[in-house]
């Protein structure tokens, strides 16, 4: 694998100024030359020239975090990262390539969860590139490389877990999404490595069910909810019917024999865990009447 490596070649302003005097020099020699009709100046003064002319055409600009990749007739030179105007052999060929960070979110991927429902997901993936050698030379092209091998690794981060969990401290999608950014992050990374690219950030942007079952699981997810909370509402009316229970035990105000005891667990729970207000009943009569 080809590895960046730095070439910054030569300050640029002090070549412009070394090959405009060169130029200032092959004129004012052919123009002396012609009037002393001097063969061989005239000879010297064109090459001269011509070194000026090519010589110039080795400078170029180096731009912040945009360095410059040097071939020499397809063979990897170097890159240039130093900023500013540089100077480089002439037939140099010199591609440009962006250091600095970007991002994309990825396309809504329609695809089954752990749990075998389908469900739409994107996300925004934030990257740069560190070796441009690598970014060029290594992948075709290292921008739609970097887009389609995040889409594959959203897709099977997906398939591993499901939207919401079904079993309690299992990680899923909807509830865990600082991890899912991390595991997305790293896979993405892994499969970017050959190409020279640091990613800095992937998170999940778009996380829902699709369509057509999107209805059934709004329901579905409200009988939990209802369930749940249904639950919890049992246990605390049992906690208050207990511990009413034990505090008229002990400061003796009522003695209650099974059949009345359990009367009375019955009326509380029914009080406590009642979706609507309570319609009290005054009994008159006796309990065994």
């Amino acid at each position: 694998m080809i590895r960046e490596r730095e070439f910054n070649g030569s300050p640029g302003l002090a070549m412009l100024l070394l090959f405009f005097v060169l130029l200032l020099a092959a004129v004012a020699g052919l123009i002396y030359s012609a009037r002393a009709g001097l063969g061989w100046g005239i000879v010297a003064s064109a090459l001269l020239l011509l070194i000026g002319v090519v010589g110039e055409c080795g400078l170029f600009v180096v731009n912040p975090n945009q360095p410059k990749v040097l071939q020499f007739f397809g063979d990897y030179v170097g890159t240039t990262r130093t900023p500013g105007l540089r100077w480089a052999n002439p037939f140099y060929s010199k591609k440009s390539v962006s250091a600095r960070t970007r991002n994309f979110e990825t396309a809504k991927l329609k695809v089954n969860d752990k749990a075998g429902n389908p469900i739409e997901i994107a996300a925004v993936v934030v990257w740069r590139v560190f070796d441009t050698a690598e970014a060029l030379f290594n992948v075709d092209d290292y921008i739609n490389f970097v887009q389609v091998q995040s889409e594959s690794a959203l897709r099977n981060l997906a398939t591993h877990f499901p939207y919401v969990a079904d079993i309690e401290g299992e990680m899923d999608l909807s509830g865990h999404t600082s991890e899912m950014s991390v595991g997305l992050a790293r896979e993405i990374q892994e499969r970017l490595e050959q190409a020279g690219v640091s990613v800095l950030e992937a998170r999940i942007s778009h996380l829902a069910y699709s369509p057509e079952i999107a209805s059934a699981m709004l329901q579905r997810q409200q009988a939990s909810a209802v369930v749940a909370a249904r639950a919890k509402i049992v246990e605390g009316a049992v906690g208050m019917v207990e511990h009413a229970l034990e505090m008229l035990a002990t400061r003796g105000l009522v003695e209650l024999d099974p059949e009345r005891r359990a009367a009375m667990v019955s009326n509380l729970l029914v009080v406590l865990c009642g979706g609507g207000h309570p319609q009290p009943v005054v009994n008159v009569g006796s309990l065994y009447h």
